[in-house]
């Protein structure tokens, strides 16, 4: 079934690309399965929750928006004030797909940018290193975890709290 389901996907995604073109399905039509079939035993199965992904999307879309907002207002006013560094935080997320997820949607907070993830350590770039971070990482980590059906482990000590930060301007 997920073969299936995923040669609809990307037969969507080629329609999409080539805009329809009736020509291009003689390539399409060999790619598409094996882009299918390499898929499934290429990736290792994951639990999604529909839910999961239902809380997400808004709170993608509402920081995406703020993200924008605060880098464009960044840009245009005179005189910027702005203190870049790199900001470590430690992931309570599983190696594998929930890490890489985090890694590469750290953008939408506003001044983030996901710069190195070794082991569960991950480190963001951020435009002003004087705001705590912490926490709006520790919040996407939830949405992540809750799209994978993940209970992250309880916050010990201060691991969420770790203000390594290195001033970079």
């Amino acid at each position: 079934m997920s073969l299936i389901i995923r040669m609809a996907i990307f037969a969507l995604l080629w329609w999409v690309f080539t805009e329809g073109a009736p020509s291009s399905w003689w390539i399409g039509g060999v790619f598409v399965p094996l882009v299918a079939w390499l898929s499934v035993r290429m990736a290792s199965p994951q639990n999604f929750s529909v839910k999961g992904i239902c809380h997400f999307l808004p709170f993608f879309m509402r920081h995406s928006l703020q993200g924008g907002i605060d880098v464009a207002l960044r840009a245009l006013k005179p005189g910027v004030n702005i203190a870049p560094g790199l900001v470590t935080y430690p992931l309570r997320l599983p190696h594998g797909a929930p890490q890489i997820f985090m890694a590469n949607v750290i953008s939408l907070l506003p001044g983030t940018l996901a710069a190195d993830l070794e082991e569960s350590i991950l480190v963001v770039h951020v435009l002003d290193g004087r705001r705590a971070y912490q926490s709006e990482l520790a919040r996407l980590e939830e949405k992540i975890a809750q799209i994978y059906n993940i209970t992250l482990p309880l916050v010990s000590g201060n691991a969420v709290q770790d203000k390594r930060f290195i001033n970079i301007s």
